[in-house]
């Protein structure tokens, strides 16, 4: 099992305990320690990671609300036994299409939304192979927290198509994946949608 870093594991929860005070308080003393406690969040996670503390603040105090994990969705189309995966212009990696699910749309329609936009394929989902808390499935570990979510989707129409996100569009075996973008999906979580794929009667893997 992987295990979180402790700054990390401590800077998450004083983030957390200082936006749902700023969330839920009305006196203006609290607001000014929960402000306290998120700069002393954003000081960790900075002298951690090499990020200036000003940068990090910024992207700390624009989470609003009581703090929850974030869904990310990857959707999983096979095609003659190879997996789509999509090159990323952010870092020049392949990832399974998807990202942050959106405000209104349910996961299956994030899923459908994010296949055509990085790929230009048409979907249908059929089966969620997984929920994993990317906490205990990487080892990269990132700012948030995430729950991500493996939507099962069949082509249905249109052509691969790279975009605004995406380079290169291909189709791969499971003996010969490119480089990965790990924050988005590790080997593991690729070997884990190839078995599904084999045992179509598996059922849905969850933390």
């Amino acid at each position: 099992m992987i295990v979180l870093e402790k700054w990390l594991e401590w800077a998450r929860r004083i983030q957390a305990i200082s936006q749902a005070g700023l969330h839920f308080t009305k006196d203006v003393f609290d607001r000014e320690r929960y402000t306290e406690l998120q700069q002393l969040s954003a000081e960790i996670i900075a002298n951690y990671t090499g990020q200036s503390a000003e940068e990090v603040v910024e992207v700390l105090a624009a989470e609003k609300g009581y703090p929850t994990p974030k869904l990310d969705i990857r959707g999983v189309v096979f095609q003659e036994g190879k997996l789509l995966l999509v090159k990323e212009k952010m870092d020049n990696r392949w990832s399974l299409p998807g990202g942050f699910c959106e405000v209104g749309l349910s996961a299956s329609e994030n899923a459908v939304k994010e296949i055509k936009e990085e790929s230009g394929f048409d979907v249908q989902p059929i089966k969620l192979l997984a929920v994993l808390d990317s906490d205990k499935h990487t080892d990269k570990p990132q700012m948030f927290h995430y729950y991500k979510i493996f939507l099962q989707c069949d082509i249905v129409g249109g052509g691969a198509q790279e975009s605004v996100e995406t380079s290169e569009i291909g189709f791969f075996t499971e003996t010969e994946l490119p480089p990965l973008s790990l924050k988005r999906n590790t080997e593991a979580q690729i070997n884990m949608l190839f078995e599904s794929q084999r045992k179509p009667d598996k059922q849905s893997v969850f933390d």
